[in-house]
């Protein structure tokens, strides 16, 4: 007789719960409008990210929160020059 192979569920890693009303302790995040957005590891993932929704939508006012020194930087648009 056959055994059938037992299937198994693998459990999900459990969601790191973002606090809107908490500023984050670690890394880099994208802060839109004075909200917090997205998170990143380093400072030139958020830059890129911030520079690139900045292109796009130059009325937000969008900055980069350094969480371990707590400060942020605001993201100013840049014109780049057309060839």
């Amino acid at each position: 007789m056959m055994k059938k192979p037992v299937l198994t569920i693998d459990e999900p890693q459990p969601k790191k719960a973002i606090r809107a009303d908490r500023p984050p302790t670690d890394g880099f995040v994208t802060v839109v409008d004075g909200h917090f957005k997205s998170e990143f590891d380093t400072a030139e993932a958020a830059e890129t990210a911030a520079r690139k929704l900045k292109s796009a939508y130059p009325m937000l006012q969008i900055e980069i929160y350094d969480a371990a020194k707590m400060v942020r930087t605001l993201v100013s648009e840049t014109v780049i020059p057309a060839k």
